[in-house]
């Protein structure tokens, strides 16, 4: 059996039991390969089966679309190929590719794995001292962005070479230049799965972003598990919100939907806009659709009932779903959000497939190719505990190791496990509940607090769009729960507002988890959009006994 065949032959197992969690989970093996490379031995092949079916479709938010067809990508990334070739870019060579979604990053994208080069994704916007950190630790040699980003780059100097997307820039070569090359391509060299294929930068929520490593094996076959809990079909319109440079956008954008067979569609805005969004699902008769809880949590400001989509499956990833989010969504399209959970160090490990019965607040069971355990502080098996993976079954899809200094060199996990640093509980039935990342979780009279339970409570009030929980200094109780309060459109930061939002979760949560204190302001990001709890951590925990009140902040003694 030829690597096709038993990629095809792994995904078919998951089509057969889409609708059967345990089954798939019983029946599916990893497929076995030894030389691989997923756009000349999938990608092209699937053109060749379905030649006019619709691979890519981005709408502009001018209203402008571009189709393209499976056999038109072939040709499209087959030109471009020789041409990054004929222009040096080899075997190996990292290139950091730097656009937004444009039609012209999935040409590069498949040209660069049939090259068998290594990918850097990068977002647009990276600048300064993060692109440089990129450029360095990367050891960079191209670089390929668009006319609106090479002035970055020229402030930073560097030897690597220069290519430019959508336009022309002085001392760039212009990508577009390949249009006239030859429609076909042969590869200079067979490519083995293990080869390198794409190093990424985490978004640094809690430390400085790592240097992650995948293979022509670990992303591009291991999101086949991405693809089943997603459940997609052949066919399939599937629309993912999802920014270019971070591994959602391979696992949802690239990956996923074209492991199904499946058609593309890309939503390229500038500022985001949930009516527009909306009318994009409506009118490009979306089937499939994944969010992150930002953007879900920004749709159930309108009113959804008010759009007719053609859903069948709704899923959201990057952060736990609050389970009020979930219920409007359910009450407005009859279709339940279903929850994921991975890492940009893996694909999706966990999630509610289609056949199984969502808990509320529950991220779901373990994926087909997955052998999750939670492990306590002492690294022994428990039901609650660090997310961890059993390396004595490791899957496909975890990463090779981070790959530099800083990071750590070398294999994902020293001690039989890869451990996530997420801590969940697991229940009677096997389903699995976030608890929090294990550099938030934290105690307040001894007791422990989960800020993700806390938050789920917060955005379940009128006036609360987002929150984020974490200790604050005490004298008595060592520490005590701390609510920072983004406020929802027309919601004033009074004290009367403070106050109904604390009596709130005072009447919802047990006293020991009692939220004591709440602040109004903005929160804290990565550049992919994830809350960096750890700055508001280390803002509070820099405060002593007598500091004096922040403007906007609020105790729960002021209304006592």
């Amino acid at each position: 059996m030829d690597a096709h065949d038993s990629f095809r032959t792994a995904r078919d197992v998951l089509f057969e039991h889409r609708d059967d969690h345990d089954a798939a989970v019983e029946e599916f093996q990893w497929p076995v390969l030894d030389e691989f490379n997923w756009a000349l031995d999938w990608f092209d092949r699937v053109a060749a089966d379905h030649p006019d079916r619709t691979a890519l479709w981005v709408v502009d938010e001018s209203g402008v679309d571009v189709r393209r067809s499976y056999a038109e990508m072939v040709q499209r990334s087959n030109r471009l190929a020789g041409f990054l070739r004929g222009h040096g870019v080899g075997r190996g060579d990292r290139v950091l590719v730097m656009l937004g979604n444009v039609p012209e990053l999935w040409d590069v994208m498949l040209a660069s794995i049939k090259l068998g080069a290594v990918i850097i994704p990068a977002t647009t916007l990276l600048a300064g001292d993060d692109l440089a950190d990129r450029l360095n630790r990367g050891d960079v040699r191209h670089v390929v962005t668009d006319p609106a980003q090479t002035a970055k780059f020229e402030a930073l100097g560097g030897t690597y070479r220069r290519f430019v997307a959508g336009g022309n820039a002085d001392g760039w070569i212009p990508l577009a230049e390949a249009d006239d090359g030859p429609a076909e391509f042969e590869p200079a060299d067979v490519t083995k799965a293990s080869d390198p294929l794409f190093l990424y930068f985490t978004s640094g929520t809690t430390s400085r972003p790592k240097l992650v490593e995948h293979t022509h094996a670990s992303y591009p076959a291991g999101h086949l598990s991405t693809m089943y809990w997603i459940g997609l079909r052949p066919g399939d319109v599937h629309l993912n919100v999802s920014s270019p440079g971070w591994a959602k956008h391979a696992w949802s954008n690239f990956f996923a939907p074209w492991n199904a067979e499946a058609t593309n569609l890309v939503f390229n805005f500038a500022r985001f806009d949930a009516a527009a969004l909306l009318d994009v699902l409506v009118r490009c008769q979306v089937t499939t659709f994944c969010a992150p809880p930002t953007v879900w949590r920004m749709l159930i400001q309108q009113d959804l009932g008010s759009w007719q989509v053609a859903l069948r499956e709704v899923v959201g990833a990057g952060e736990p779903l609050n389970p009020e989010v979930i219920e409007q969504v359910r009450r407005a399209w009859g279709l339940t959000i279903r929850d994921g959970y991975g890492q940009t160090e893996t694909t999706a490990q966990v999630g509610n497939s289609p056949g199984i019965s969502v808990k509320p607040g529950s991220m779901g069971r373990p994926l087909p190719g997955y052998r999750v355990v939670l492990l306590d502080p002492q690294g022994n098996p428990a039901d609650e505990g660090e997310i961890a993976l059993d390396l004595a079954e490791r899957p496909l899809a975890l990463m090779t190791g981070y790959q530099d200094a800083e990071s750590g060199v070398g294999e994902a996990g020293s001690d039989g496990f890869y451990r996530t640093g997420d801590v969940a509980s697991r229940d009677g039935d096997g389903y699995l509940t976030y608890v929090g990342r294990a550099d938030d979780v934290f105690k307040a009279s001894d007791y422990r607090i989960s800020p993700f339970e806390l938050e789920s409570v917060l955005i379940e009030h009128e006036a609360v769009a987002e929150a984020a929980v974490v200790p604050s200094p005490d004298t008595v109780r060592l520490a005590v729960p701390k609510a920072y309060v983004v406020l929802a459109g027309g919601q004033k930061p009074t004290a009367e507002t403070a106050e109904s939002i604390l009596r709130f979760c005072r009447e919802r949560l047990s006293p020991f988890k009692r939220i004591r204190r709440l602040e109004f302001g903005e929160l804290p990001k990565t550049i992919s959009g994830k809350i960096r709890r750890v700055e508001l951590r280390t803002t509070e925990l820099g405060r002593v006994a007598d500091d004096p009140r922040r403007a906007d902040e609020y105790w729960e003694e002021d209304f006592t």
